[in-house]
């Protein structure tokens, strides 16, 4: 049973005198101030604790008090805390803040340490307990192995609203998408769920990105408890949770956190510095201590009330610089003149130090779209100490590639291959997320260019690629069936795709990628190091066919991935091997089980020891169209791949 922070009495602050042990003990939540703060029950009434020491005074309204105000009192310990008990209040109540600010104005605010929020669009905080019997000891007994740098991670992201619903176009509760997440993310091969944002926020079409409740996970979907049991039931089939965090801004409703107290408290007073223009959102003032502390305090929070085993944090690229998505005269910049937000990269590297330190057993990723160096690299090396890194740069440059017209990719080959020049220079992820399929950029599907058959046919071979390719994978709800329609929140996916043969085997490949990627050392365990990738030479010139090999230190058991970007076959291609022998086909993207022509080399290639380029040893294939080939230097038995996955003729 893990202990509601509810059920521990706050000390008696109000009338605690200035550094008595009660005081210090309030002042000294470094990173936790979750414990103290916010509204917490005891059998006797509920303590209410709030941060707002610009203004005159504060008072607490609720459902226990008939929305009259009762006032806290000023803490004399200087930290601009307002504390207060109240008998009647009790977990289930409703609640607000009435601040006075200096000038004698009255508002009515939400707590920004609650635990629970009224569903929307109302916006009243909730007194709750966090008490939840957890049921997944064995995987947190694990979770360090499981989720090592070398171990695989194949990410399902997922934005629950529009995963699915019931019948009656209903949200689910987080109960029943637990559960129906676990048995589709199991059946495919995926080891971890990323959740697009939770945390409660009044606007659904933000996805999430546009949060009020900071400790509050939406009231969408049901209780926070609900959210716990979705967390728990992956966790029982063996698969991660990462929560998509958002602490680069937020938005200024105006029960929320902006002008708090009647002052920019957790923004900058200077919209310079303080709005996203792009966003129409309010930025967080990284240079203040209770700032930081709040935003610290809430991740740690999320790791360890709802034991969540990553935090994918939004947006970094905006807290970095100063003039994102700003016109000049827009912004103010450092005290050196220039454009990094040295405030944002200190408050990185405090999170990332103060998540690693008490959760060593977690990712934390960086979704960063620019070349700032050291963004996945030790905070003691200068680095801003994620684990990992999403790799734009690869999603940019390979979707901007496979829809091209096959003709002209000819000309593109740069564009395809320039990830490899940088693919170890930080911990990547390689994400094809949620926004690459909305505001009219179509589905995976829809951006292959070609027939019906050439469409599939490419969106296969661009998954082998990708799940062969160095890097962590991610892959957005609906793209593992092939969804034609563009995403959108207000709309469920379309599950009856699955009834038709070719989405039914974008699945299938999808499936079996997946359950090679994690059996095979060589396609995971290097996905950080340069050791562990390496080009193939073709006899003759071959811009648009791939070949690359991938290896690891503890394994001899090589994988070789071969990709046809154009819908000919190649036939009688001669290909470096990095040995001589038998090599054999483990998987074929155009074999028939996935609705491909069944092109391929009969299961097994001969490479003899003849060099080519600086290899020992080469051979001749078969390369479908449009198709991808992994192949092994240890037959299918040693490999405990996929019976059946091969089948494709010469």
């Amino acid at each position: 049973m893990t202990p509601s922070f509810s059920q521990t009495e706050p000390p008696d602050q109000a009338a605690a005198p200035h550094g008595s042990p009660a005081v210090q003990r309030a002042a000294s939540h470094h990173h936790r101030q979750f414990e103290v703060m916010g509204a917490h029950a005891t059998p006797g009434g509920t303590w209410f604790t709030v941060w707002a020491p610009n203004a005159r005074s504060v008072g607490i309204i609720g459902s226990f008090n008939g929305w009259n105000c009762e006032e806290l009192q000023r803490l004399p310990d200087g930290t601009g805390r307002f504390s207060g008990f109240v008998a009647a209040a009790r977990p289930g109540h409703f609640y607000k803040y009435r601040i006075q600010d200096a000038q004698g104005h009255c508002f009515d605010k939400a707590d920004p340490y609650a635990f629970r929020m009224e569903h929307p669009p109302g916006t009243a905080s909730q007194i709750w307990d966090l008490g939840y019997e957890w049921n997944d000891q064995e995987w947190m007994a694990t979770r360090a192995q499981r989720q090592s740098q070398a171990a695989p991670m194949s990410i399902y992201e997922v934005h629950l609203g529009s995963w699915q619903r019931e019948e009656d176009g209903h949200f689910l509760n987080y109960r029943d998408i637990g559960l129906r997440l676990a048995a589709h993310c199991e059946a495919l091969g995926f080891t971890h769920v990323e959740l697009l944002p939770i945390a409660e926020h009044p606007f659904y079409g933000s996805w999430g990105y546009q949060c009020t409740g900071y400790f509050a996970p939406t009231a969408r979907y049901g209780t926070p408890q609900d959210l716990m049991a979705l967390v728990d039931a992956l966790h029982q089939r063996g698969i991660g949770v990462i929560l998509d965090w958002v602490g680069s801004h937020f938005p200024a409703d105006a029960h929320a956190l902006g002008r708090f107290d009647g002052t920019a408290l957790y923004e900058h007073p200077d919209p310079r510095l303080g709005f996203h223009p792009q966003w129409n959102s309010l930025i967080f003032n990284y240079g203040r201590y209770e700032v930081r502390d709040f935003l610290v305090s809430n991740a740690l929070f999320w790791l360890e009330q709802y034991h969540f085993d990553g935090l994918r944090v939004d947006a970094v690229a905006s807290m970095l610089y100063l003039d994102f998505s700003r016109a000049p005269g827009e912004w103010l910049p450092n005290e050196q003149g220039g454009n990094q937000n040295h405030d944002a990269e200190r408050f990185l590297q405090d999170l990332n130090s103060a998540v690693y330190a008490r959760f060593p057993d977690v990712h934390v990723i960086a979704e960063e779209s620019t070349a700032w160096p050291g963004v996945s690299r030790p905070v003691h090396d200068g680095g801003l100490g994620f684990g990992m890194k999403w790799n734009m740069g690869w999603m940019n440059d390979t979707l901007r590639y496979v829809s091209r017209p096959h003709f002209f990719r000819h000309w593109h080959g740069d564009d395809i291959r320039f990830s490899a020049v940088y693919a170890f220079d930080e911990n990547f992820v390689l994400p094809l997320s949620h926004d690459e399929v909305v505001y009219g950029k179509g589905s995976l599907l829809g951006r292959q260019p070609g027939d019906e058959w050439q469409r599939f046919a490419g969106l296969r071979t661009l998954y082998g690629l990708m799940w062969a390719h160095p890097g962590k994978k991610l892959l957005f709800m609906g793209g593992e069936f092939g969804q034609i329609e563009e995403w959108h929140h207000e709309r469920t996916l379309d599950w009856y795709l699955w009834a038709r043969p070719l989405h039914a085997g974008v699945a299938r490949w999808l499936a079996d990628l997946n359950a090679l990627y994690r059996r095979l050392p060589a396609l995971h365990a290097s996905d950080f190091d340069g050791r562990g990738f390496a080009w193939l030479a073709f006899e003759r010139h071959e811009p648009t066919v791939l070949a690359f090999v991938r290896r690891c230190a503890d394994s001899d058991a090589l994988v070789v991935a071969v990709c046809n970007l154009t819908a000919e076959p190649r036939h009688g291609l001669r290909l470096a091997f990095p040995e001589a022998g038998s090599w054999w086909e483990l998987l074929n993207s155009d074999a028939g089980t996935y609705g491909g022509s069944g092109v391929g080399n009969m299961g097994r290639i001969e490479a003899e020891p003849q060099v080519l380029g600086d290899w020992p040893a080469s051979g001749s294939l078969t390369v479908p169209p449009l198709g991808t080939l992994l192949l092994s230097n240890r037959p299918p038995s040693q490999n405990n791949t996929i019976p059946g996955a091969t089948h494709a003729r010469q």
